[in-house]
């Protein structure tokens, strides 16, 4: 047996460089390439995407020659794209194929929560020095819900833009509001008022091609369960962070966000017991930064108490915040849902 690994006792510190260098693409998307995309032939604008953005990654910002080359190019002399869409139509999959793509010699990759906390560790100047120079800047779901985030980023890429800097966006629109996803692109450019003219839009159409579960219950054991599953898990030799869901949202208040990548290295599975329903915002939305991070690990959760996906109180989910809650409990699903390493049959 290992021993369990206990994040709270985990207070990590990081660079501005160490910082900027864990902005890539998660893990998953590692061979994400436009080769490998596979588009519904139901929904065209998915091969459009992709038809886009391998002009945006080959445009190499010099004008056009000519009538007709002109005409090509016109849509890629935008130095900024934007893709708006529901779950699991690719999205992310192009942003990174594009990352990878790109002939830049400076270029970064992360969600939109992972720049603004970026800003709020480094400050606004120190985060606008660190990624002058930068070619290509990806943002993975643009949040549209939190005004003053949104215009701190309207102006940390109003001044990146203006030095050279291209900009590859998506949108965070969840399958319940699809409807009001057809204005997303319209609220993102509206938000970014002073960059708007600087963005090519396209909705990409389509259904979450996993089947991912986006409601039901996240998966819970009862205690017994649990800690014979824990116990399983460090018998084989698994590093198992373990922690009570109290303690670990405690321990989140006190690490910043841009560090709970940190937290998370070399764990396997993630161990929370006693989850209980939040009430304070700020809890929550670190958690849901948390979540992230653990998903773009693939750390699955064994979890006890009450189902991580009603963790969110009734206020919380009809905020302003709603879409955050919406993508952590989706993610919470699918990562209690899965399989772990070992048989832990209870």
């Amino acid at each position: 047996m290992v021993d369990a690994i206990r994040l709270i006792e985990r207070t990590p510190q990081m660079t501005a460089s160490e910082i900027a260098s864990e902005f890539i693409p998660p893990p998953q998307f590692a061979d994400a390439r436009f080769g490998n995309y596979r588009p519904d032939p139901s929904f065209p604008s998915q091969r459009d995407a992709v038809e886009l953005l391998e002009r945006f990654a080959n445009d190499d910002g010099s004008r056009p020659s000519g009538f007709f080359a002109w005409g090509k190019r016109a849509a890629t002399e935008k130095p900024g794209v934007y893709l708006d869409g529901g779950f699991g139509v690719g999205k992310t999959h192009l942003l990174a194929a594009l990352w990878h793509t790109c002939r830049g010699r400076r270029k970064v990759f992360g969600t939109f929560i992972e720049y603004t906390a970026l800003v709020g560790a480094l400050g606004y100047a120190e985060t606008v020095r660190l990624l002058t120079g930068t070619d290509l800047i990806c943002i993975d779901e643009f949040e549209l819900d939190d005004p003053g985030d949104t215009m701190l980023m309207s102006r940390l890429l109003g001044e990146l833009m203006a030095s050279g800097t291209r900009v590859a966006a998506t949108s965070n629109t969840p399958p319940n509001a699809l409807g009001e996803g057809r204005f997303a692109a319209a609220d993102f450019l509206r938000e970014i008022n002073a960059l708007a003219s600087n963005f090519v839009t396209l909705r990409i159409d389509g259904t979450d091609y996993r089947r991912r579960s986006t409601s039901g219950a996240a998966v819970t054991l009862p205690d017994r369960d649990w800690q014979r599953t824990v116990d399983a898990l460090l018998d084989a030799g698994h590093p198992v962070a373990v922690e009570s869901f109290a303690d670990l949202v405690g321990h989140l208040s006190r690490v910043h966000p841009s560090r709970y990548i940190k937290l998370l290295t070399g764990v396997e599975i993630l161990a929370v017991r006693d989850a209980y329903q939040l009430h304070n915002q700020n809890d929550a939305l670190r958690w849901v930064a948390f979540i992230d991070r653990v998903y773009d690990a693939e750390i699955p959760i064994v979890a006890s108490g009450l189902e991580l996906s009603d963790i969110f109180d009734a206020d919380m989910l009809g905020g302003g915040f709603a879409k955050k809650y919406q993508r952590c409990i989706s993610r919470m699903i699918a990562l209690t849902s899965g399989d772990l390493p070992t048989s832990t049959a209870a």
